[in-house]
């Protein structure tokens, strides 16, 4: 190995993209896992639980309010500033959810659970530009490869550690002791340097920030290139998201405790995501990411026929396990693929406000869809329900012949 390999790997901006990872990651890990089971386990009905994937909107909206938070800096610098701002209300915002009685106040807690989501969004929004700020051109890859990994990871904390504690204290303590976790992140930005830019940002109108990269898109694209890149990239993980948005209220409905699910079905989900994701990484540089969308798409679609499987069959640890691992890393294979679609799909002259428009498309099956899962499970029940997201699947899928053909070469 070279010393420039080395160099690349082994450095404080490496280490900082753990740090935004796991800031990144633990608050929404909180709103789809954490509170999601805290309701169950308190005796709210699934169709509520179900609707409050909705507080996920300000990660879709992220975009509308981003050049403000690229305009107005404070004393800390304009991106430490923001980054200690929304970092400070996690902590207490987080903090405050225990107190609140899951069935006498449920709306009381979806507006708190909305501001949780807003500051997280937000957060994500200086992270990213942060992290495009002090990364080289040569270290994007893997600087955004640490920080997905770190955010999956972040998980461990909401989905596993929490639901053991809520075993053994009140869910006031939970919250408070996963709250304390955002720590992590202040200490980390206390720490980190501002970036050094070499000429003041420029804040142009709305058509330089919002139409040309729009237009760009549309001249490259064509209408109905752009439109068909649209739709995939909203259906390409439909199925997907909808087997997994309640998850834990699933584990809880077989009889696991809530030990049992931090311990087995949560760990089994985030070891083979990971080594999906990165496994899924290597396996593209050999197949291209047409080919690799086909592959990762079927895993990721015949995944969900073992949730189904978990569901019809007498639940049982190992059955658990295995499901929930291959699950997962059809998760993982399926997010890398789908992720490296999204980038080249970008101009790299309006990379940022692209990136963002996609993603933000790409998050509207976990926020509006997942919504109706609720009513979907309570109407139809868990198996069916599991069938019927298989079905969703394979939309996504038939697409691929126009936007990423298997015998294009592109990578």
């Amino acid at each position: 190995m070279s010393k420039s390999f080395y160099t690349s790997v082994l450095n404080i901006r490496t280490l900082i993209c753990v740090g935004t990872g796991f800031a990144s990651g633990l608050p929404l890990y909180i709103l789809i896992q954490l509170i999601p089971a805290w309701l169950r386990d308190s005796g709210v009905s699934l169709s509520d639980i179900g609707l409050f994937a909705l507080i996920q909107m300000p990660y879709t909206w992220k975009f509308l309010w981003a050049p403000l938070i690229d305009r107005f800096a404070f004393p800390m610098g304009l991106r430490r500033g923001w980054m200690f701002i929304f970092q400070l209300s996690l902590l207490f915002s987080v903090a405050l959810l225990g107190w609140f009685n899951p069935v006498l106040q449920t709306s009381s807690i979806a507006i708190l659970a909305l501001l949780v989501a807003f500051f997280s969004a937000s957060q994500d929004i200086v992270l990213d530009a942060y992290r495009r700020e002090i990364l080289p051109d040569e270290e994007l890859g893997l600087g955004n490869s640490v920080h997905v990994q770190a955010y999956r990871l972040s998980s461990l904390i909401p989905g596993s550690l929490s639901l053991i504690l809520a075993d053994r204290m009140s869910w006031e303590s939970v919250f408070l002791v996963t709250s304390g976790f955002m720590l992590f992140g202040i200490i980390m930005t206390l720490l980190i340097f501002e970036p050094v830019r070499g000429e003041k940002i420029k804040h142009s109108g709305i058509r330089d920030m919002i139409l040309a990269p729009l237009e760009e898109l549309l001249l490259r694209k064509g209408i109905g290139g752009l439109f068909l890149v649209v739709v995939f990239i909203v259906l390409y993980k439909l199925g997907d998201n909808m087997a997994t948005a309640l998850s834990t209220p699933f584990y809880i409905d077989l009889g696991f405790t809530k030990t049992e699910i931090g311990l087995v079905a949560k760990n089994a989900a985030l070891w083979p995501a990971i080594f999906g994701g990165l496994f899924g990484g290597l396996l593209m540089i050999k197949l291209g990411i047409n080919r690799a969308l086909w592959i990762f798409g079927v895993v990721q679609l015949v995944s969900i026929l073992g949730f189904a499987a978990l569901a019809y069959y007498t639940p049982s640890l190992w059955l658990l396990a295995i499901v929930v691992g291959f699950e997962y890393l059809g998760v993982g294979l399926g997010t890398a693929a789908f992720t490296a679609f999204i980038a080249r799909e970008t101009s790299r002259a309006f990379a940022a406000t692209q990136f963002a428009l996609f993603t933000a498309m790409a998050s509207v099956p976990r926020t509006v869809a997942s919504a109706s899962t609720g009513f979907i499970v309570d109407t139809i029940g868990w198996y069916q329900f599991f069938l019927l997201c298989t079905l969703f699947a394979t939309p996504g899928m038939l697409l691929l012949i126009w936007v990423a053909p298997w015998n294009d070469k592109q990578s």
